[in-house]
């Protein structure tokens, strides 16, 4: 059977379940008198990136509304929250919002993320949407993810087998591009005691911006509200009027707590504003933020969007009532949180067992020490938009691929995925290659190519951009030590760059300069298109070796200056 009647006929059986639903509960639901209801416990995570063990530094805490931390996340722990939540609830259902592979440490990502597969299969994970990296190995892989199988040039390492997930992944607005079928389920029809809940799932329709072009090749991406209405309709169509979307679009906030709704306007909050009124809560991710917000749907009604930062940090809840005669969520009933994962619950045993053994497999890799630091190099960015980390790892980058002429090397800041902490079990100072695995994982190749210093500039003024609901966005690529220039926020859009400099000397327009970047940045990914029209293009080595070497050739490496770029 092909992959395609395959899909064919689980959406046909889909359909058919859900139609079959209608006449077998419209008798029940006549002879229901009105007034009766059920409850229903709605459970989900977001941006888990295969963070099996208590995610390190900044990337393990969680900001409270006081303005206090406490420490979060961690595959046991979430484990027992998640028992615990459950506990309080007659009817749970347990969903994803995407990304929950990809990224990922290196106790996951060594084995292409089948323990986290593993993991999320124990949980019982209902449904989730797909994210952007989801598709970080391309299509292929993510089927495998789904259907299970050995990988195809690694072979199973983490297990003798790998199955694959018991839950399905939905993306109601991914098609193929020619034919214009379905790439994934759109939807799946969950049950809370006899009531049926539809689940619609949708990756950000910007997903080819932010993975290599090679990862979506023949796949499209719709918008996000068009696929929703038309997935609503369906299936208020079949009968199932709860519905809940698991969006992969997110906002940023301004601070707050995780009950709050500090959000800046952004992608997330105008999808709900304009989404099918039909669905009654929205489960954010993908821009790793924490928020509990009310927004009004096209009809008036407030319905809850939140979204649970990151690394399994948080548990968002929507408690609700389902009105047996409607067989709809009582939107008057909705009570949405944030629940911390916190560290002070026993871990899960089972879920600890699991953990320890993919680091047990892990270790002889991962624990390998690849060099020494002498502080903390940190990820966070200046006011500038700069890091220490991003710089040490583009001037990695450019010490590497110097040999190719480079003169410059500029690193994608959503690409440095965690802190270097200087304490840590191994001795202080020292980092191994789990570690340093975990700050680059994507495996992505280094390129360098030609472009004049006019282009330089257009380059950098890309980092100013627009997004989709017109909301202002800065990607501030970080810099190698001989690139400086300034940026002047309140200058006019392609005027905001100035005084650009190689190695000491004024950048010329005509002059033609070797810049290193990775595939991704190359291929005109985070919207920087003009990276794509370099010339004389020369291959180099994975971001992660070269990263590994130039810690190994500079022990106690110290965090870099962040006066690279002058912001005004």
């Amino acid at each position: 059977m092909t992959t395609t009647t395959r899909r064919g006929r689980a959406l046909a059986i889909v359909a058919l379940a859900a139609a079959a639903l209608v006449a077998g509960t419209s008798g029940t639901a006549a002879a229901t008198p009105r007034g009766w209801t059920s409850d229903v416990r709605l459970i989900a995570f977001n941006d888990f990136h295969g963070n099996l063990e208590p995610p390190s530094g900044s990337s393990g805490r969680i900001t409270l509304s006081d303005g206090k931390t406490v420490d979060a996340g961690g595959a046991a722990y979430l484990a027992t929250h998640l028992k615990n939540l459950r506990s309080q609830a007659r009817d749970s259902i347990l969903l994803s919002a995407g990304d929950n592979i990809g990224g990922s440490p290196a106790v996951s990502a060594l084995f292409h993320d089948e323990p986290t597969i593993e993991f999320l299969n124990s949980l019982d994970v209902k449904a989730s949407a797909i994210g952007n990296h989801e598709l970080d190995e391309g299509y292929e892989e993510l089927k495998r993810m789904i259907r299970g199988g050995c990988h195809p040039k690694d072979g199973c390492q983490f297990r003798k087998s790998f199955k694959g997930a018991k839950f399905p992944m939905l993306a109601a607005n991914m098609t193929f591009e020619k034919t214009g079928a379905p790439a994934l389920m759109p939807f799946s029809i969950e049950f809370s005691g006899l009531m049926p809940i539809g689940v619609i799932g949708v990756p950000l329709k910007d997903l080819p911006t932010v993975v290599s072009a090679d990862a979506v090749k023949g796949l499209k991406f719709e918008d996000e509200v068009k696929a929703i209405d038309r997935t609503a309709n369906l299936l208020d169509r079949l009968g199932v009027k709860a519905q809940v979307v698991l969006l992969h679009q997110g906002d940023n906030t301004e601070g707050g707590g995780p009950n709050d709704c500090k959000t800046t306007p952004g992608p997330a909050r105008d999808i709900a504003q304009r989404a099918s009124s039909k669905v009654d809560a929205i489960f954010t991710g993908h821009s790793h933020q924490q928020y509990v917000c009310s927004i009004n749907d096209p009809s008036g009604k407030p319905r809850p969007v939140l979204q649970g930062a990151s690394f399994g940090r948080i548990l968002s809840v929507v408690d609700a009532k389902i009105d047996w005669w409607t067989r709809d969520i009582i939107r008057s009933t909705v009570k949405p949180f944030n629940q911390v994962v916190t560290r002070d619950v026993p871990e899960d045993k089972a879920t600890k067992a699991l953990v320890e053994e993919a680091k047990t497999k892990a270790a002889p890799i991962a624990g390998r020490a690849v060099g020494t630091i002498s502080a903390d190099v940190m990820r966070a960015a200046v006011p500038s938009g700069e890091s220490q980390l991003g710089n040490m790892i583009a001037d990695a980058q450019l010490e590497s691929t110097k040999g190719a002429g480079a003169q410059i090397a500029l690193m994608n800041p959503g690409g440095v995925r965690a802190d270097l902490v200087f304490k840590g079990p191994e001795g202080d100072g020292v980092v191994t290659y789990g570690e340093a695995y975990t700050v680059q994982p994507f495996a992505n190749i280094l390129q360098t190519v030609s472009l004049t210093g006019a282009q330089i500039k257009t380059v950098l003024e890309q980092q100013f951009q627009t997004g989709p609901d017109g909301a202002a966005i800065m990607r501030i690529l970080q810099p190698s030590s001989t690139l400086k220039y300034t940026w002047t926020a309140g200058a006019p859009k392609g005027s905001r760059i100035s005084g650009i400099t190689v190695a000491g000397q004024p950048v010329q327009d005509a002059t033609k300069y070797r810049v290193t970047v990775n595939n991704f940045l190359q291929g005109g990914g985070d919207g920087f298109t003009e990276l794509s029209k370099g010339t004389e293009l020369t291959g180099g080595a994975v971001d992660l070796d070269s990263f590994i070497e130039y810690l190994g050739k500079n022990p106690n490496a110290a965090p870099p200056a962040t006066d690279r770029i002058t912001a005004k």
